[in-house]
């Protein structure tokens, strides 16, 4: 397809990609091992690796520059240098990747704080950064540090010189591979965005200083299902639906200023006028949609097969479900029995909303890790509901990932046994057994967690649109059985991003996971609405 549109390709394989995705790209079963050390040359962890690079790799090398491709360059791993757990770690890679026949530049990337620590033998340095004096901190860290070595500077040389007729003994090239012209935003948080202006001046230097330069993002994107990474470094904040990064275009492909003045820009350099922009996807407000129908999560439960059965909570990726490969996200359900009242206490990743039977009596997560058990009259269910908000996808505990419940459950410092556990993935193959006969009227006050279904009539010609959930307070929607992503009263997000190649003419299936409550209806707009803006500093 690049080749098609003219376009040459600098190849990003990974296998750690952080892209503010879960677990920074990587696969959660790799967490199934209790020693593993991703990141590294871990055995379990290579082993991995070799198999995903066989696999990739092969289908990558005919589609590289030298063999009349457009891949002129491939990325050895993604801001190793920040994290820098495995001296052998880039090596490896990059020997993976020659091994099985990349003959393309090889380059790594970093931002400021990893730049000096990334340095691999023979491979380009690259940087991250989002403003001007980051630059200034490649042009020195190139100037003192890489000039220095010389094998370093002819290997560079060597794999530009067939697209540059350079040679060797010139000013080693640089590149700025991500420009961040915005940023991502957290569930809590404001959303985030750059002056255009700002974006401006920085590429105008960075060009200027003989740079070459990615935007990143050029397109603002979306996380989709369950696939949102997260950040823990002083407090856990999971990433929002949204990946608009405020970016050059939108999430929904929309220009921006920055389009407007960066498309300026770049075109006094061409010698002939642009053509004009490709016209913009239409929008469309649909009615709004009401519910007509309901599942509670209890008696949905029936439909789901029998529970795994365990003297002990067993975390999510060490469930024995999808073929011994685990469950990587969604929402878990873990149900044992008591006959007391305590203080219930117990690791809890990332967010378990507590019942006693079916009430609803708080929740256990990060910041709060103990919660008192009532008085309860007999034997009683008692119930944790945990969700996987997203794992970590940069940072120094990536190996700490792990969901569910994370050891042992306490009650009044006694760990509570013989488990029943669901695994409530919610992929396309769990709503099916959730046939019409299976779900009743909206009642006039619903119990939940509970599903809600209804229908959204679209035109002959289906149109993007935002969904917003005005009155409902947390949970995740569904339509035509795929997962769109999750919302939050709390914010920043307001509207789900819905493309129009998700709809089909007539009544589309939605269908609403909620924890808590309910709004009257799903509204569609026009225009989205990603929360109260703060510029980036």
């Amino acid at each position: 397809m690049a080749a098609e549109l003219g376009l040459w390709v600098i190849l990003r394989p990974g296998p750690y990609i952080c892209s503010e995705i879960d677990l920074g790209g990587l696969p959660s079963w790799l967490l199934q091992d209790p020693d593993m050390k991703l990141r590294t040359t871990y055995k379990g962890f290579t082993e991995a690796v070799d198999l995903y690079f066989d696999h990739l790799i092969a289908r990558v090398v005919p589609l590289q520059y030298k063999l009349g491709g457009p891949i002129i360059a491939v990325q050895v791993e993604n801001e190793y240098g920040s994290y820098n757990k495995d001296p052998a770690y880039m090596p490896y890679i990059k020997k993976a990747l020659e091994d099985r026949g990349i003959v393309e530049l090889l380059l790594t990337s970093d931002n400021k704080d990893g730049l000096s620590k990334g340095v691999v033998q023979g491979v380009l340095a690259t940087i991250n950064l989002q403003s001007q004096h980051e630059l200034h901190l490649l042009t020195t860290f190139l100037l003192n540090a890489q000039t220095s070595t010389l094998d370093l500077v002819w290997s560079c040389w060597s794999a530009l010189s067939t697209m540059t007729n350079q040679t060797p003994g010139g000013i080693q090239p640089k590149m700025v591979m991500e420009y961040w012209t915005g940023w991502f935003d957290s569930w809590g948080g404001p959303h985030n965005i750059l002056d255009s202006s700002e974006v401006l001046k920085t590429v105008s230097a960075i060009i200027d200083a003989g740079s070459s330069v990615n935007l990143y993002m050029f397109h603002g994107g979306t996380n989709f299902g369950f696939i949102n990474g997260a950040m823990h470094f002083n407090e856990y904040k999971s990433d929002v639906t949204s990946y608009d990064y405020d970016a050059v275009l939108t999430e929904a492909g929309d220009y921006t200023a920055k389009y407007f003045k960066l498309r300026d820009f770049f075109g006094s350099f061409s010698g002939a006028p642009l053509p004009s922009p490709p016209d913009l996807l239409p929008k469309t407000a649909y009615e709004p949609l009401m519910p007509a129908f309901y599942l509670s999560l209890w008696d949905a439960l029936k439909y789901m097969g029998k529970p795994i059965k365990s003297e002990n909570p067993v975390n999510m990726e060490n469930l024995p479900v999808n073929d011994g490969n685990g469950q990587s996200f969604g929402y878990t359900l873990y149900e044992t029995t008591i006959a007391s009242s305590g203080v219930l206490s117990g690791l809890v990743r990332d967010r378990g909303q507590v019942f006693v039977n079916t009430v609803s009596i708080g929740y256990l997560d990060y910041n709060k890790k103990k919660i008192d058990i009532p008085l309860v009259q007999g034997y009683t269910v008692l119930r944790i509901l945990v969700e996987n908000r997203g794992r970590v996808n940069y940072g120094e505990n990536i190996n700490d990932q792990r969901k569910g419940l994370i050891g042992d459950l306490y009650l009044d410092g006694s760990p509570l046994k013989n488990f029943r556990i669901y695994s409530l993935d919610m992929k396309k193959s769990f709503f099916q057994r959730f046939t019409i006969n299976k779900w009743s009227t909206v009642p006039e006050v619903p119990t939940f967690p509970a599903f809600f279904l209804g229908g959204l009539s679209v035109g002959p010609s289906p149109s993007d649109t935002f969904l917003k959930l005005e009155g409902w307070e947390k949970g995740v929607v569904f339509i035509n059985g795929l997962n769109l992503g999750r919302y939050w009263n709390i914010g920043p997000q307001e509207t789900l991003y819905l493309p129009g190649a998700w709809l089909d003419p007539g009544i589309n299936q939605v269908i609403v996971f909620e924890e808590k409550m309910a709004g009257p209806v799903i509204q569609s707009m026009e225009t989205p609405h990603l929360g109260r803006n703060q510029y980036i500093n």
